[in-house]
């Protein structure tokens, strides 16, 4: 049998919250290809219509416009994609917020705003859990399922501030914030809790921890980071993407709890 048929995802009903941003995107269309129909969550409707007109009208999706750090609408949208298809099956947990002002997201720890700290963890990881019930509830009466959630190396490592130094993004300075941090590591200490819980039910949950992805950082910053990674440069969404899809298949049938580092070895320094 080719090893490749184990990616296939022929009528499978994944869920991709995040959907228009630079990683989201890309998942949606690769699950696209690998046959899967795919309801895409994202506060953004103005972009997800932009993903929805580049994928074509034939293309197997959804939109759902959703405010994850809104309960109520994160229950309305698992209702609506169950009333349309029936069933979820995976779910990529994959939204994150900077907030709409950069400015204070980077903000010195001395100075950090407690506004924005409970603004960025109520999308990072009070969404992401709700997310999380909501769809692992169809799922457990459907015999099973596939969660993953986008963690990052920086909820398992520290930060090496020294590659901040001059480094910009989209025209800001840019460190990595104590908040970023947290939520992160919150969500891979949720990951291994509820693969746990729910692994009775037939529902395997896994995180992957992207390293650096090119997404706007000026060359200052990709010199920088790129001197810390072993294989010595930044990773492509492809790169992420890829291991995303492993976690989500039948090839990951006997992994769940885990916390796959996508990282380009810079956690095997």
């Amino acid at each position: 049998m080719n090893n490749s048929s184990y990616l296939r995802l022929e009528g499978k009903v994944a869920v991709v919250t995040g959907a228009a941003g630079i990683l989201g995107k890309v998942l949606v269309q690769h699950l696209v290809d690998h046959g899967a129909f795919v309801a895409m969550v994202d506060v953004n409707k103005e972009a997800l219509d932009e993903v929805c007109a580049s994928l074509g009208e034939d293309a197997s999706v959804a939109a759902f416009p959703c405010d994850l750090s809104k309960e109520q609408e994160i229950l309305d949208v698992v209702a609506s994609i169950v009333e349309l298809k029936g069933r979820i099956d995976i779910l990529f947990n994959n939204a994150a917020t900077k907030t709409d002002d950069l400015l204070r997201f980077f903000d010195p720890i001395e100075e950090y705003s407690m506004d924005t700290w409970r603004e960025v963890m109520s999308v990072n990881l009070d969404g992401l859990f709700l997310m999380a019930r909501e769809c692992a509830k169809i799922m457990a009466q459907h015999g099973g399922g596939s969660i993953v959630q986008t963690a990052s190396i920086y909820g398992a490592l520290a930060p090496d501030m020294r590659i901040y130094e001059g480094s910009l993004y989209l025209g800001c300075q840019i460190n990595t914030p104590p908040i970023y941090s947290a939520s992160k590591g919150g969500v891979i200490s949720l990951t291994k809790h509820l693969a746990a819980v729910w692994a009775k039910d037939g529902i395997r949950v896994n995180a992957i921890s992207p390293g650096g992805v090119a997404s706007g950082q000026n060359d200052v910053f990709e010199k920088n980071y790129s001197a810390r990674i072993p294989m010595g440069r930044m990773a492509t969404a492809q790169e992420i993407i890829d291991a995303a899809l492993f976690l989500a298949s039948p090839a990951s049938g006997y992994i769940t709890g885990q916390n796959l580092m996508v990282d380009g070895g810079l956690s095997a320094w």
